[in-house]
């Protein structure tokens, strides 16, 4: 499928890269089958897809991490095989990853030099490079620095720095901005391209239409390892896009939906009043956080959630979320401070205490601490609800997968059936299954909900606060902790700003208040 026409071909490079029916596979599953594509010099190319839809696969291939089963791929026209990400790196392609590869107790410049120099470094001459790569790109850094005294976008910053320094011709970027304050990203996307107008290539990988509209001038979209659609005209073609990512009808979604995927500039989604809206059910009052160093991680935040009503907690990483959540989930211990819902105390209660008493808890962790992975999906979906399923010490597996399969329909959830190992879910089915299990709790009174859409592809984001706005329409309170400032002024009533473990300011969800809400993430109060 072809979105839009080609440019003309007077314009249109040579490419840098390109691949012929590549093909790979582990085991008996094909992550990617017969994709081509090229990627040519002074261009962005944004990849775009589903979870699980092998869009990291193709840039590990790219990258030399993995080789292809099928296919070929041709480098400045000679074929091209790495022997690995070093041989990748020495023939001129560079790769930021989704995750963050830094050492926390090292300095910047020996992140830097770090696989890159033998014997003695010469530190200062790093430092000289930095001082140029920051005037060239705008991206200033401490050279000497420690990464664990930096933000989340400092060491984006460094992830990035790492790459140009090498003077790449091909630059990859998987999923880069997740974790970024909105001027970090457009600063970010601004490194794109002033890296393509060098002459260059990059490869964006993200899920983010807006970033797409902003900076791509091709994009690829990929659906179950297939090469679905491809767009000259991206900033055009955001609709036909979805719709092909998707399989959907971008027609038949909801206002609400179309707004979380970016399709309409929709001010605010207001959700169906609860009748039950403006009762107080989730109060915390004065809760502290300390860290086993005394290191206050919370500092004295105190906030009421009224039931049939979302609110949002903006901020970035680090900044006291994650504590936050955890003592919510009885997952940790305060220092200070209460928690009640309604009428009942739960400061200091163990999750199942917590459960029990009507919260469901989405983690930020999923795998970590939402999960079994070695378990069923059926199993994981009704991991707190097992005894309903058990008689005389035995599982009743029949009915259990029955009733799976009925929650599986209704959160699209997908999987090869019940009985699947819940590690063999794709990142986003696992997330919709662990939204399923506490959404379907029989006596719910309140949701937190942690990150709930990170790594997900926009369908699957539009699905899981589809369940979220529903569950609110039921007197349901939400607490809904994000890093994705779009997202909660889509669908939350009011956002609370985390900076430093206190709250910062809080406003309604008006998207004319982003700006706002964006400083004080930064720290700047109001």
């Amino acid at each position: 499928m072809e979105a839009v026409s080609p440019r003309p071909a007077e314009a249109v490079a040579e490419p840098l890269l390109a691949l012929s029916e590549v093909t790979k596979r582990f085991g008996n599953f094909a992550a990617l089958s017969d994709v081509s594509l090229d990627l040519r010099p002074g261009e962005v190319h944004c990849i775009l897809g589903e979870n699980g839809a092998g869009k990291s696969t193709l840039c590990n291939l790219i990258f030399g991490v993995h080789r292809p089963d099928g296919g070929g791929m041709r480098y400045q026209g000679a074929p091209f095989l790495p022997a690995g990400p070093a041989d990748a790196l020495r023939q001129g392609i560079a790769m930021v990853h989704q995750h963050f590869s830094l050492v926390g107790d090292m300095s910047v410049v020996d992140n830097v030099l770090l696989g890159r120099e033998r014997g003695i470094l010469d530190r200062k001459g790093c430092a000289r490079q930095l001082a140029k790569i920051a005037d060239q790109y705008g991206l200033p850094l401490d050279p000497f620095a420690k990464i664990e005294d930096l933000s989340v976008g400092e060491r984006q910053r460094v992830e990035i720095v790492k790459c140009l320094i090498r003077d790449p011709r091909l630059f990859v970027l998987d999923e880069p901005t997740a974790v970024l304050l909105p001027a970090e990203i457009s600063a970010l996307l601004d490194v794109c391209r002033r890296v393509a107008a060098e002459g260059r290539a990059v490869v964006l990988v993200t899920h983010k239409l807006a970033e797409i509209k902003q900076v791509a001038d091709r994009v690829t979209v990929l659906r179950g390892g297939r090469t679905v659609a491809t767009s000259s005209e991206p900033s055009k073609d955001i609709d036909a896009l979805v719709r092909a990512m998707i399989q959907g009808n971008v027609e038949a979604l909801d206002t609400s939906a179309a707004s979380i995927l970016g399709l309409e500039l929709v001010a605010h989604v207001d959700h169906e009043p609860a009748a039950k809206a403006g009762i107080e059910a989730l109060q915390i009052d004065g809760l502290t956080v300390k860290d086993s160093q005394g290191v206050t991680r919370l500092d004295n935040f105190t906030l009421t959630v009224d039931r049939g009503e979302i609110v949002g907690v903006a901020g970035v990483e680090g900044n006291g979320q994650s504590e936050l959540t955890a003592v919510l989930a009885g997952m940790m211990a305060s220092t200070g401070g209460r928690i009640h819902l309604g009428s009942t105390d739960l400061t200091g209660r163990s999750p199942k205490e917590i459960t029990a008493a009507g919260v469901g808890i989405v983690p930020e962790d999923r795998h970590a601490v939402g999960c079994v992975p070695g378990m069923s999906l059926a199993e994981n979906i009704y991991l707190n609800r097992l005894d309903e399923f058990t008689r005389f010490g035995f599982l009743n597996r029949t009915a259990l997968e029955r009733e799976a399969t009925t929650l599986m329909q209704r959160f699209d959830v997908r999987a090869r059936g019940p009985g699947a190992l819940f590690s063999s879910l794709s990142g986003g089915n696992q997330q919709k299954a662990v939204l399923a299990r506490e959404i379907t709790l029989p006596n719910l009174s309140c949701l937190i909900a942690a990150q709930p859409t990170r790594g997900l592809d926009v369908g699957a984001v539009a699905a899981v606060y589809g369940h979220v706005r529903e569950a609110c329409s039921r007197g349901i309170a939400v607490l809904l902790v994000s890093s994705e400032i779009d997202e909660l002024l889509t669908v939350a009533d009011r956002i609370v700003v985390l900076y430093r473990g206190r709250i910062m300011g809080s406003c309604p969800a008006d998207p004319a208040r982003k700006d706002a809400i964006g400083a004080m993430m930064a720290g700047q109060p109001l």
